[in-house]
Formats: structure tokens, C-alpha cells, sequence
């Protein structure tokens, strides 16, 4: 078996996605992108590309290194984001070949399902008493939030007690048990954050994530020091190498790797094994499409450690288009009281609907993030 073709779909709201086709006639998906830098990681896939076709797709551990040392400069959100997606849709294709689900090629399954979280806003809409207690009557039993708006290094308790008024405003809508996972986004400076975590600490959130910008992972050592909340960081992190020292410190509680930004299954796969020796758990980041979730939760079955997923389902960002739209059967990813159970199709476990995806690719999109500034003019992080 060979690989003969490929085909790249942008398609909204702000996703890629990737067609790999063999010459036996076996398809696999993948999702490659970064949000707001689509086609810049589709020209990666191209490049990428070059080099697979006419292999054979079965051998994807040489092939993702290939992908990765084959280039003298490597590493990255974009390169990773590519070998990502491609990496996905190899898998898919070594599931259907075997007509076997990719948990069963890592090596079965360690759980049957796992907990969901939904996303409820935080910052723009800002309303979110009312949008947890919606998702909570749904089923829910864990909820994200983003913490904050702009703040500066040093910044003004006003905006440290509106964050704290929007938290006050879930767990009273919640009550005192359902998970509440707290972004600072990396939008909070080490200054900051150390206020912002122990005023939290009485709602006694999930975690807190990303409470710095992952290029200043040495503040955590001084964070964790300030509180007890679980940190959790790692969505902006692209390789088990960059994981390693975050590891080694000893002060991050759960891991996030994005499995369509860090190598994707197989090097997410090896990323959370490595963070289960240190007793750390995981939480993959995914407020992507179908794709992207159905990799987290192949990977999520063989991993001890893993203990939530995140999911886009109903997120703002997607807007017009939702993660359900783009596959066939949506049962697939079906909520029961906060748990999705693990898909056991062949493959990634999902079919997509390639009729919808060719039409909204017709539609496109350039999803751009917003560019936030301070009340002086200079640039905020988002």
C-alpha cells in the first residue's frame, strides 16, 4: 500500500483539515492547523508531503521522523502543527487497514470513557454564572472559563476583584462540586498571577492553566509556592522536548499538549507517558473540530493519567459552524452526565461527512484572533 494523494480543506469556522488517500483506496483525516494561521501550516502540510508520497502510510514512526529531523530547523507551532495533522491522518489510515480503532495499535484501552468540560466564555461574553449553570443542566460536571481580560504586569485590584466576582458568580450558579477550570490564557504576568491564585484558591477550583506564558515557565516555581490549585499548562508547548524541563522542575500539576499542534498521536501518546512518571496528570487541549477530538480520545483510552478532555462543542469561536456539523453519525461523540465514551470504529473512529467538508471549504475562512491593547495604547495579550 502507497500513498497517492492528499487533499487540504479550510473550512470554517477556523480549522484544516487533511485528506490522505491510498492506492488501495483507504482514507485517512487529519487536522493540521493553528488557529488564525491555517494556510500557513497548509503550506507546511505541502512541503511536508513531498516526501510521503508513493511511501507506504503503515510506517508512521519513520515517517514522523523523517518529518521532524529529516529538516536541519525544526520544532515549532507550525512545523509540529503539520507533522500533527498528518500524523493523525496516518493513523487513521493504519486503524482502517487493520479495521481496528488506533487505541488498539497503542495498545488497547485503559478506560472506557472520559469526563468532558465545556467551555462557557470568561472574558468576551463575560455572562457566565448563567452559561455554566446551562451547561451544568445538561450534564456537565466540569466547566472552563476564561479568567481574565487585559491585565498589565502590574495591575489594578479592581480588575483582580472583577476576575474574582466572575468566579464567585459560577460556583454559586454551579455549587460547591462541579469542576471549574480557570485560563488565565497567558494573558497574567508572574506579578499577577501570585495575587490572582490566592484569592482563587477559596472556590477551590479544577485548576488554573497557563498562569503564565509558557516562555516563562521558571515563574511557576514561585506560583505553586503561592497556592494549592493544580496548575496546568502546556497548550503552547509543541514536542516532548519541551515538555521535558517543565517535567523535571516539578511544578506543573497537569499537562495540556494540543495533539494538532505537539507531533500529534504519536508524539501526544509519548508526551503523557512521560508526564505519568512524574505523577502528573493530563488534560489534552482541544477547542478544534471533530478530527482533532476524535485523536485526543484515541489517545486519551491508553493513557493512565489522562483524566478530562476538552472539547469545542458550543464554544463562541465556532460560530456558523460546530463540531458535530462535519461528521456523519454525532453519536459518536455523545455526552452521558459529563463523560464521552471512547469511539470504536476503525481508524479514528469517526466518519466524515466529505460532501459538507467540499462545501464549506467553497466557504473558507481567515479567522484571525483579536488584537487586545492596553488602556495605553500598547499591545495586551489574548
Amino acid at each position: 500500500m502507497k500513498i497517492k494523494s492528499y487533499e487540504l480543506f479550510q473550512v470554517p469556522p477556523r480549522w484544516l483539515f487533511l485528506k490522505i488517500e491510498t492506492d488501495e483506496g483507504i482514507v485517512g483525516w487529519g487536522e493540521p492547523v493553528i488557529e488564525g494561521k491555517a494556510a500557513t501550516v497548509g503550506a507546511a502540510v505541502h512541503e511536508l508531503m513531498e516526501y510521503l508520497i508513493g511511501k507506504d502510510p503503515l510506517n508512521i514512526e519513520d515517517h514522523w521522523n523523517v518529518m521532524y529531523r529529516g529538516g536541519f530547523y525544526r520544532g515549532g507551532p507550525i512545523l509540529m502543527s503539520a507533522i500533527a495533522g498528518i500524523d493523525q491522518a496516518l493513523w487513521d489510515i493504519k486503524g482502517k487497514y487493520y479495521n481496528a480503532p488506533v487505541y488498539e495499535l497503542l495498545g488497547g484501552k485503559a478506560r472506557e470513557s472520559i469526563k468532558v468540560y465545556s467551555w462557557i466564555g470568561g472574558d468576551r461574553p463575560s455572562d457566565v454564572g448563567e452559561a455554566a449553570k446551562h451547561v451544568v443542566e445538561k450534564g456537565f460536571t466540569a466547566v472552563k472559563m476564561n479568567g481574565t481580560e487585559e491585565l498589565q504586569y502590574v495591575d489594578s485590584y479592581e480588575k483582580i476583584d472583577a476576575v474574582v466576582e466572575r468566579i464567585a458568580a459560577v460556583r454559586e450558579a454551579v455549587g460547591p462540586y462541579v469542576g471549574i477550570g480557570i485560563d488565565f490564557h497567558g494573558r497574567v504576568h508572574k506579578p499577577m498571577a501570585k495575587i490572582l491564585a490566592k484569592e482563587l484558591e477559596v472556590y477551590r477550583p479544577m485548576f488554573i492553566e497557563e498562569p503564565v506564558l509558557p516562555e516563562n515557565n521558571e515563574a511557576l516555581r514561585e506560583i505553586a509556592h503561592s497556592t494549592a490549585i493544580p496548575i496546568a499548562t502546556g497548550e503552547r508547548m509543541f514536542s516532548k522536548w519541551d515538555f521535558k524541563k517543565l517535567l523535571t522542575d516539578g511544578y506543573v500539576d497537569i499537562i495540556q499538549p494540543d495533539l494538532s499542534h505537539a507531533g500529534g498521536i504519536t508524539e501526544g501518546k509519548k508526551i503523557l507517558s512521560m508526564a505519568e512518571a512524574f505523577d502528573v496528570a493530563a488534560a489534552p487541549h482541544c477547542p478544534l473540530g471533530p478530527i482533532a477530538l476524535a485523536s485526543c480520545l484515541q489517545v486519551d483510552a491508553t493513557c493512565h493519567n489522562a483524566f478530562i478532555q476538552e472539547q469545542s462543542l458550543g464554544i463562541h469561536y465556532n460560530q456558523g459552524s460546530d463540531l458535530l456539523d462535519y461528521i456523519v453519525d454525532n453519536k459518536v461523540f455523545k455526552y452521558e452526565e459529563g463523560y464521552v465514551k471512547i469511539p470504536d470504529g476503525p481508524g479514528l473512529g469517526i466518519e466524515i461527512n466529505e460532501e459538507h467538508v467540499r462545501n464549506m471549504a467553497s466557504v473558507g475562512h481567515n479567522w484571525r484572533n483579536p488584537v487586545w491593547r492596553h488602556r495605553d495604547g500598547s499591545v495586551a495579550e489574548w
